[in-house]
């Protein structure tokens, strides 16, 4: 029966007992037979074409590093642009829907019903001014003249306004309802 040392190692059957026990007693001997072993020149071998790999691996790493660095780079200037845009299209959108608003026909109606208060309070206005003035244009016809010309112009847009506000308001402005 052969000894598990033997077995595994078929390589050292041709040894006597005194050659192992020489083998265990000098570490020199033992090196130079365990490194002639065919397992270990194989593992050996192994290790050796292993560490190539990993050498040319890291070779190809380190060549791709510039590049990789100028892509992750690049990237993150194209991220931060598409953020910086992100925030530009919702301010667009917020400005698009405030001049949509201002276009809308509620909101055009309400402005022209605030333009008529603004232009009936702008003639009145003017007529108490005139009225307060009233003895020094007496003895003046040219102001009469101009006051008049004035508040007719003003009553006129007046009623322009109101004309039209009751005309949307029934449906009869073309666009708008």
């Amino acid at each position: 029966m052969a000894t598990p040392l033997l077995r595994d190692f078929p390589e050292l059957s041709h040894l006597t007992r005194e050659d192992l026990e020489d083998l265990l007693a000098d570490p020199v001997y033992f090196q130079a037979v365990f490194h002639s072993l065919d397992k270990v020149k194989a593992l050996y071998q192994g290790q050796a074409e292993l560490g190539t790999a990993n050498e040319a691996i890291a070779k190809n790493n380190l060549a791709l590093q510039e590049p990789l660095y100028k892509l992750r780079s690049d990237t993150k200037d194209a991220f931060d642009e598409a953020k910086r845009l992100e925030a530009r299209w919702k301010e667009v959108e917020r400005e698009q829907r405030e001049l949509y608003q201002r276009h809308e026909p509620q909101f055009l109606l309400m402005r022209l019903k605030h333009a008529t208060t603004a232009q009936d309070d702008l003639s009145e206005a003017t007529a108490s001014r005139f009225i307060k003035s009233a003895p020094d244009a007496a003895q003046n016809g040219k102001d009469i003249d101009d006051f008049v010309k004035e508040f007719r112009e003003l009553r006129r847009t007046y009623h322009r306004r109101v004309i039209l506000g009751d005309r949307w308001t029934m449906g009869d402005v073309a666009g708008f309802n």
